[in-house]
């Protein structure tokens, strides 16, 4: 069994409801979701004008590996009305899905880069990873996600809802 932490946001339509849907999704497509973070409303990061975001990061037991899950993520995404535009990283989306940590590994894929490479940069990640995974210990930088969100420098805002 594999564990993997995802961060689930999305800035278009019913935030909430899809981010509901998302995790429904998950649950039969993935694999059972261990554990749900509070919901923050986060601004735009990287960009402005766009509506804020809600955001929460997951848990999950699988039995998929890293590539099968992030194919599935992307089935998902695309269910759930995510349009990508290849030219733009930071478009609005209905619901975005990102594996943070894959067990411990690291991988670095054309399609699939584990841990992601920004989460510790994001207190829209940081904050709802610490709250299902304080003690976690990021493979590369040998510091728990605690210790990562107390060092993060951006100053956006993330409120609980």
């Amino acid at each position: 069994m594999n564990v993997a932490y995802l961060c689930l946001g999305g800035n278009l339509g019913d935030r909430e409801a899809l981010l509901k849907a998302a995790i429904e999704e998950i649950k039969k497509r993935v694999g059972e979701v261990s554990a749900i973070s509070n919901t923050y409303e986060t601004e735009a990061w990287g960009v402005t004008n766009q509506q804020a975001y809600l955001n929460v990061c997951v848990e999950v037991n699988t039995d998929q590996s890293a590539e099968e899950l992030i194919t599935s993520l992307l089935s998902i995404e695309s269910d759930l009305g995510r349009k990508r535009d290849v030219y733009h990283t930071y478009e609005p989306r209905t619901i975005d899905l990102d594996i943070l940590f894959f067990n411990s590994e690291i991988k670095e894929l054309n399609h699939l880069v584990v841990p992601h490479p920004r989460l510790h940069l994001r207190k829209f990640v940081l904050i709802p990873l610490n709250d299902i995974a304080p003690n976690y210990v990021h493979p590369v930088f040998q510091k728990t996600i605690t210790e990562l969100l107390n060092e993060c420098q951006d100053n956006s805002d993330v409120k609980l809802i």
